[in-house]
């Protein structure tokens, strides 16, 4: 059941490009972890640049940064 919570700075994206991401990201997760398409669920959350640091990077990446699978290349 991989639910994929995708967070980033916000962005005027119509539904259908939102649409062509869900259905990429799926369509990876089904390659390559062998989950149904039904089991995949994806989410697109966008935080303000100004709240980052604190609600994702502090909360989310480096408290995991050396279990990240693809780390960023940035510092905070």
């Amino acid at each position: 059941m991989p639910h994929i919570d995708i967070q980033c700075f916000p962005r005027q994206l119509s539904d259908e490009v939102k649409q062509a991401l869900a259905d990429d990201i799926t369509a990876a997760i089904v390659r390559h972890l062998g989950s149904k398409e039904s089991s995949v669920s994806v989410a697109l959350n966008e935080v303000d640049p100004d709240a980052w640091k604190t609600r994702v990077w502090d909360t989310e990446i480096a408290p995991q940064i050396e279990t990240l699978i693809k780390k960023p290349g940035y510092d905070m």
